[in-house]
This record gives structure tokens, sequence and C-alpha cells, in this order.
């Protein structure tokens, strides 16, 4: 089974756009969405949501106000301010790293599992969809990943599918890092832009550091022709080789819009490149 994860340094690079429009160029396909934290791919490809499931992550502190004596060292001792004068606590800003719990001298306080999000298996017309919800002022993201990328290899492995695509987050953080874990090979994409320069240099550098291979696709490659040698020649610096450069069209917009992928959407250029970088893909894979 081969799992090809599609990254980028920074947001806004047109990473869903171009992961929607393999979607609907590869034949037999698991598709997952690994941005657990601003999930868009959906918004794309349209989805009908086949199996609805809680993703349970990290702890809260609870206190049982029968146990409680009011001595008021949770308070105290809390420095994220998440135990109300009145002993209650806010799950919001309670970081359920468990201090309190250690502290109580009447052992008031419970550390509870955290409903943390919801993941998801859909279905749409380019195939199976693995994605998830991250919920408001959750953590373990990291671990949501996980657990789409396990379910997806699982549902492929019950198809009998050999293909995994998956649209990873901006970034370099905890969840790039649990995307990239065992990947088959990682596809960049980056602008010709200062903030782009600089990100894609620090997301080849983690690819490098987990062993996964990297290439680039220069995306709006023509908006600062400058800037695309610059790339180029950190790229080669780096041992990254670029692979595609795609021209900026405002029909991806438009298609956008209409929440239809680019290559089904118009036959103009950009449409072609991404077919021609879709086949570049399918022989180094």
């Amino acid at each position: 089974m081969k799992e090809l994860v599609v990254l980028s340094g920074k947001g806004g690079t047109g990473k869903t756009t171009i992961v929607g429009s393999f979607a609907a160029l590869a034949k037999r396909k698991v598709l997952t969405d690994c941005d657990v934290d601003a999930a868009d791919l959906h918004l794309l490809l349209q989805p009908e949501t086949v199996s609805t499931n809680e993703f349970w992550g990290g702890k809260t502190a609870v206190i049982d106000t029968k146990r409680c004596t009011k001595c008021g060292l949770c308070t105290d001792i809390c420095r994220f301010g998440a135990i109300s004068d009145e002993y209650e606590v806010d799950p919001i800003p309670c970081e359920g790293c468990g201090f309190c719990y250690n502290v109580c001298p009447s052992d008031a306080i419970d550390m509870k599992d955290n409903l943390a999000g919801q993941w998801f298996i859909s279905d749409t017309k380019y195939g199976l969809l693995v994605h998830a919800r991250l919920g408001i002022a959750q953590e373990n993201s990291g671990k949501l990943v996980a657990t789409v990328r396990q379910k997806a290899r699982e549902l492929a492995k019950d198809k009998k599918i050999d293909l995994i695509i998956s649209d990873g987050p901006p970034g370099i953080g905890c969840p790039v890092i649990s995307s990239l874990s065992g990947a088959t090979m990682a596809l960049l994409i980056t602008e010709p832009t200062l903030s782009g320069i600089h990100d894609l240099e620090r997301v080849i550098g983690t690819c490098q550091h987990f062993g996964v291979p990297a290439i680039v696709c220069i995306n709006k490659y023509d908006i600062n022709e400058e800037n695309t040698h610059v790339i180029e020649n950190n790229c080669k610096q780096l041992g990254a080789e670029v692979i595609s450069k795609i021209p900026f069209d405002n029909v991806v917009t438009e298609a956008l819009v209409r929440g239809v992928p680019v290559v089904e959407y118009s036959d103009g250029s950009v449409s072609k490149d991404i077919k021609k970088l879709w086949q570049q893909l399918k022989k180094v894979i």
C-alpha cells in the first residue's frame, strides 16, 4: 500500500485544490483530510457521511462538590485560571495537566476523558473519504490525524485498494509529523512568496528528518518568477526535486466556488499541468 501525503509549509498555497484534482484523476484510492484543525477537502468533494464516530482525547478536571472542602489550594495553583471561586472547572482553559488532581488533599478532583471531536467515513463520487473535525479549543490534533490515517488504511485494506492520498495540514507541527509518519512520499506545494520560500525549507527539513522522500510543486509560479528561481535553487541545494510549476489562473477560484475540482471544470493550462503532475507522481510512487 502506498500513501502520498500533500503538504505545504504554510496555508493558502493551493494544497487542497490539487488534492481535489488528484481525487478526480486517480482511479482507485482512499482519500483522507489530515488537516483536522481546519478541514476543507469535504467542501470540494461534497461527501455523503456514511458513519460518524467520537474522538476522545486528553482529560479535563472535574471537582466533586461533595468531597471538596473548599480549601482553595486548587484555585491557587491552577496557572490557567480554569477553576472558579465556586470550585467549578471551566473546560475551555483547563489544559488537563492534572496538577490540581495530584495536590488536592481531599481527593475531590477527578480527571475525566474529554470528547475532543469527531471523525467521519464519507462517500464521494471520487471514492471513500476519511476526515475529521476537532472540537473548539481542543487539542490532541496529532492523535486525531493518526486515527484518520489508521482508519483509511483499514478501509484500503478491506477494499483491496493500494493507494491513499492524504491532504495534510500546513506548517511543521504535531499534525504534520503525524501525517508524515510511515508515508511513502510527500508532495510539497509552495508559492513564490517570501513566506512560501521560508516555510518550504522548514517542511523539507521535517520530511528529511523523518526519512520521507519529498518532491516539490510550485503553484502560481508566474506571480513572481524571481522568487520561483530562488525556490528552484534552494530545492537543488536541499535535495528536493521541483517536478512541476503551475501558473496562476482565476479559473481555479471559479471551480472552487462551484465546488468542482479544477480538472473537471476546465481544460486550460492549469488543468493540463495538474494532469501532467499526476502522471509524474504515479511513475515516482
